[in-house]
């Protein structure tokens, strides 16, 4: 063929755009078949039971579809004729993507008809791009119809299509016939591929022919590997600097023949042209070889091919291949008995050969520059392993050993190529500064010799060649120095136009009889992808994307991996790889979706492993921890006073308490406890962290950190409120003391994460615990904030307002009366100032704002002032009515009132401790305001200051309560009367015996309370009456102080029994006032009967020493 005619034929550029053309309808087709196989995503054509009579008339009668004939075919094309519009709308695409496949087979058949004309043979260290691109074009011609005949619902969708197109325009589509006659041809797909390519039998056996001496070094099994030291920049130290070659073709075809190398043989060659395996003996053992390596090959995604089986029909449909019949069976055999055990092998090999070199590489990443192609070597290697293995998971054979095709070390692997992969990727200026120097002078000077040595070179060949030895001259470092961008993409492809212009009969420049050209121009492509296109060359080598479409082999070889304690550290591989899911997608195909799905529960799994030992951790220091706490001293300090006594020694069947510490002795270190496993696993998991910071996935940036935080605030929450210990029928509750110790040891336990991950802890604990001041957390679940406002709220104060627990304001806080009923708690272990402190400490001011209003609602519950309406119409003479249950409801209120008054001093010598620069301006300001001013101003001043725990002379939350949208005359009318009602009442509590005032522990029945109670209720609703609140209590004072000097004039001392008692409210509700003086309080009543009232009751009082 002349030289015109090749340049003329652009057999380079065809077979470029082909393979991209190819690899996109490949994609859409198997998409295609992918939703029409799924319910969920199945066409609504195919699935909507209107259509069902004219999809099966379709498939029966396909493709002479006639809905004009008789009767019969217009009622079943009915449903077409309605909706034909929508019809034609919806199987559009899919017609399509048929007419797509049609077209690429005629464009694959005419360009192979070209090349078996021109093209006169193949040899990968010649024209190994021409190769490697003529074989993938043959197999995703392959693939594509092996894909079109597995879509069952192909002859509906174009018949549907054509029905709907041909009523609305009265003719068919001029592309149908052709279309139909392509799917009836191709529904038997390898009789009519064996016809395809029967005529190019010689061209195809000799580009597959030409891998004979490479295959056989491809699988080698490990133990070669090993002896060869393969991949080991250790082996020749001496050699570490020099540029690394491969002897049997050149560097650029290395990683690329391992990573398409399987399929060639057998889907190209054999089966395509079956009649070289039995006319050519080397065709018959790289046949037998190629069916020794594997049991299926990948056609696209998850669409594998049992190579054996076909094979098997294809020979079998052929007649005198009986024998190849039982060669299949034979290497079928030998592929079950051997392949296993061979790549688990060379697994076991990558895992070391990897870790070697990224060590030595992250050592000296110097060394990238000469040996980067050990790098991208060891990329294709290792993931042509990890492939085989995920193709053969799905479909594991019948076997003595399936132990072979399972890996639960397979994050290993997949952590050292991410590691190298981000090596090259960081110190690829290392790389890029090293090749330019070598393509312009070392390359450049080569090639220009070979080309000189060159005995003919005719002008057109010339004029390319010498365009290369120029544009490699050209180059310097300080274009590297000053970043500029490469693109020697116009090189590349002039060298695969070179290879075509040189393959053809009679070319007026046969490559093959300059070998050296060749090699020099395949090394030069090899390096100049080193400086342009470095992305692509990784992604060629490493990229895994065709994982998403293996979920259940992902999950399965992930579940394995962090199954095994010494691969823990190495499981983030795994959802860092799903990263490369986004490569896969194809501009033909935008519709095939890349879930986060695999990505986003490998982060979760890893995130719940690590959360899990890191509390297991914390939870065993807090039970160390709880047994250095003071209520568990009381054995060990009794223990010691025996010892110190000389008290006889425990019998032989009581076993010894153990002191705190005395997990820590060893008598032998090599003996693991508990927690060094823990803390061993701890820091496996923590170490796969250190992959990385960030990655991305689908437009999303994953933070595996932000993963581990999440399943810790949830799992902590969790706990922290477990801890609690909530039983409300036992009425059972964690003391907050013991709560805040256990917070406090797992808040310390975390910190030491901090010294495995870089993890924001503190922010971690912080969030923790601000949600537990809320009644619910950011899940929705209950908080202890709104469990001890239930516990102190329905059984501390609820058995307080029944007598059973007392309020004791010497001790500030509640103790336990004694009863019949004994209660399941002691009052003072969760209400005494420390108690207070740890549950003000633990829910802090927006929990005890929340107590609060709990509280007041209590408060509002009792303040009902519709009984007084009726005592209204009541005259004064007449015996009071409901008197006690008037008493009962303000000693209530002042139960409540007391208790919220301890709370908010407990919280209130917290903040001091904590923030003293700010409770300073709050004390201040709320000094500095009176109720004279404007009451708003007030109330806004101290509704802040009680926040921070500061007592108020009125208090907000009680104003906010009881405010009511009723006349203000009205509700002054009732406050007055409710505290004349108090007043006039007060005598008969001297007949209650519980009324009996004690120094330690005030009044039985907490009638004392009443002083905080009628102070606050007072205050709270004159101010909102807008009423002078001194002179209302002096009123009050006088009418009370009247009625109880009538307590002096009874005769009877049965009456009077508790009088003193009594007496002594008078001087605590002005004590307890911030209205009302001492001066007040002797002009309305003696002094001398409140000393009396003093000395008659401390006198009564029992005083115990010792």
């Amino acid at each position: 063929m002349s030289d015109t005619m090749a340049y003329q034929q652009k057999l380079a550029e065809k077979l470029t755009i082909l393979n991209e053309r190819g690899n996109g309808v490949l994609i859409r087709v198997n998409y295609i078949k992918k939703i029409c196989s799924d319910p969920k995503l199945r066409p609504s054509l195919l699935t909507d039971k209107i259509m069902d009579p004219a999809v099966k008339y379709i498939n029966k009668k396909f493709p002479n579809v006639d809905f004009r004939g008789n009767n019969v075919s217009i009622q079943h094309l009915t449903s077409i004729q309605r909706q034909k519009a929508e019809v034609m709308s919806a199987a559009s695409s899919y017609y399509d993507s048929f007419l797509d496949v049609m077209e690429f087979r005629v464009n694959i058949l005419s360009l192979a008809l070209s090349i078996n004309l021109h093209i006169e043979w193949h040899f990968p260290s010649i024209n190994f791009d021409l190769t490697k691109i003529y074989l993938d074009l043959i197999v995703t011609y392959t693939s594509v119809i092996i894909m079109l005949s597995r879509l069952d619902d192909k002859k509906a969708l174009v018949g549907m299509y054509n029905c709907a197109y041909e009523m609305t325009n009265g003719t068919c589509d001029s592309s149908y016939p052709r279309l139909s006659q392509m799917l009836i041809e191709y529904e038997q797909p390898w009789k009519k591929l064996h016809e395809d390519f029967g005529p190019h039998t010689r061209l195809v056996t000799s580009a597959v022919l030409s891998l004979q001496m490479v295959y056989p070094r491809r699988n080698l099994p490990a133990d070669q590997w090993r002896r060869a030291q393969l991949l080991s920049l250790l082996s020749a130290p001496a050699n570490m600097l020099d540029p690394a070659r491969c002897d049997t073709v050149s560097g650029a075809c290395a990683p690329l023949i391992v990573c398409v190398l399987p399929v060639w043989p057998a889907a190209v060659s054999f089966l395509l042209c079956p009649s070289s395996v039995n006319s050519h003996p080397p065709s018959l053992e790289l046949w037998k070889a190629a069916l020794r390596s594997g049991l299926y090959l990948t056609l696209t995604r998850d669409e594998a091919l049992n190579i054996h089986k076909v094979s098997e029909e294809v020979f079998d449909s052929h007649k005198g291949y009986g024998k190849r019949i039982a060669d299949i069976k034979e290497c079928r055999e030998h592929a079950i008995q051997n392949n296993g055990a061979l790549h688990r092998e060379r697994r076991g090999f990558l895992r070391g050969a990897l870790k070697e070199l990224f060590n030595v590489l992250e050592d000296e990443p110097g060394l990238l520059g000469p040996k980067a192609l050990y790098v991208f070597m060891a990329l294709a290697f290792t993931r042509d392993e990890v492939l085989w293995l995920v193709r053969h998971s799905e479909n594991i054979p019948k076997t003595k050993t399936p132990e072979d095709y399972v890996d639960n070390k397979m994050a290993e692997l997949l952590f050292y190529m991410v590691k190298l992969k981000a090596l090259v990727v960081k110190h690829s200026y290392v790389i890029q500064r090293y090749h330019v120097q070598y393509l312009a002078q070392f390359d450049a000077l080569v090639l220009n010799d070979t080309i000189q040595n060159m005995y003919v070179c005719p002008e057109e060949e010339s004029i390319l060649t010498s365009s290369f030895v120029s544009t490699l001259s050209a180059l310097s470092i300080k274009q590297v120095q000053n970043k500029e961008k490469f693109d020697f993409r116009a090189l590349r492809l002039d060298w695969l136009r070179l290879q075509a212009y040189c393959s053809v009969n009679k070319a007026p420049l046969p490559l093959k009889e300059y070998p050296d050209l060749a090699k020099v121009m395949n090394t030069i492509q090899f390096h100049t992808r080193l400086v342009d296109n470095m992305e692509d060359l990784l992604l060629e080598t490493s990229e895994l994307s065709v994982l998403c479409f293996y979920p259940r082999v992902f999950e399965k070889m992930f579940q394995q991996s962090s199954e095994e304690p010494s691969v823990k550290r190495y499981i983030m591989a795994f959802p860092y790889i799903c990263s490369d899911f986004i490569c896969c997608a194809h501009p033909l195909c935008p519709e095939e979706s890349k879930s986060m799905r695999l990505c986003v529960s490998s982060m979760q799994q890893i995130a719940k492993l690590t959360a899990n030992v890191v509390l297991d951790i914390c939870a065993e220091q807090c039970n160390l921890n709880d047994q250095l706490l003071p209520k568990n001293s009381a054995k060990t300090i009794s223990t010691a006073r025996n010892k110190k006594l000389k008290k006889p020694v425990p019998k032989k069947g009581e076993v010894e308490m153990e002191k705190p510490g005395a997990e820590s002795v060893r008598k032998d270190r090599a003996v693991v406890t508990n927690m060094d496993k823990m803390h061993l696993t701890l820091t496996e998991l923590c170490s796969s962290y250190d992959l990385c910071s960030d990655f991305i996935v689908s437009d999303h940036i994953i933070n595996p950190a932000e993963f581990l935080l999440s399943h810790l605030e949830t799992r902590l929450s969790e706990i922290i409120v477990k801890m609690a210990n909530n039983s409300p029928p036992s009425q059972e509750i964690t003391r907050p003391s013991d709560l805040l110790a256990a917070v406090r040891s797992y808040s310390a336990s975390l910190h030491t994460i901090s010294g495995y991950i870089n993890l924001d802890v503190s922010r971690l604990v912080k969030s923790i615990l601000l949600q537990q001041t809320q009644p619910l957390d950011s899940q929705g679940s209950k908080t202890i904030t709104s469990l001890y406002t239930n516990w102190y709220l329905e059984s501390l104060l609820r058995h307080a307002s029944g007598s059973l627990i007392a309020h004791s304001p010497t001790m500030q806080c509640f103790i336990n009366q004694p009863s019949d009923s004994d209660l399941s708690f002691r009052a003072d272990e969760f209400s005494d100032i420390s108690e207070l402190q740890s549950l003000a400490q633990l829910i802090g001011p927006y929990g005890l704002k929340y107590l609060s209003e709990n509280l007041m609602w209590h408060i509002t519950s009792q303040v009902s002032l519709s009984p007084f309406l009726t005592l209204c119409s009541l005259s004064l003479s007449l015996p009071l009515v409901g008197g006690e249950n008037v008493l009962k409801r303000m000693t209530i209120i002042g139960v409540i009132l007391s208790f919220k008054a301890m709370a908010q001093d407990c919280l209130n010598d917290v903040l001091h401790k904590h923030c003293p620069y700010l409770m300073g301006p709050i004390g201040s300001l709320r000094d500095f305001v009176s109720p004279e001013t404007d009451t708003k101003v007030t109330l806004n001043v101290f509704e802040l200051a009680s926040a921070a725990g500061f007592s108020c002379d009125i208090d907000p939350a009680l104003v906010s309560a009881i405010a009511n949208k009723t006349s203000v005359d009205e509700e002054y009318k009732l406050t007055c009367l409710l505290l004349v009602y108090i007043a006039v009442s007060l005598p008969s509590l001297a007949l209650d015996p519980n009324s009996l005032y004690n120094k330690a522990n005030g009044h039985n029945n907490n009638i004392h309370c009443l002083a905080v109670a009628v102070n606050q209720l007072a205050a709270s609703m004159f101010t909102i009456q807008g009423k002078d609140i001194e002179q209302q209590l002096e009123e009050f004072l006088l009418l009370a102080s009247s009625t109880l000097l009538q307590l002096g004039q009874t005769v009877e001392r049965v009456e009077s029994k508790n009088r003193d008692s009594v007496y002594l409210l008078l001087h605590m509700i002005v004590e307890q006032s911030p209205f009302l003086s001492q001066d007040t309080l002797e002009g309305c009543f003696p002094y001398v009967l409140l000393r009396n009232a003093y000395r008659s009751v401390y006198k009564s009082c029992i005083v115990t020493l010792g």
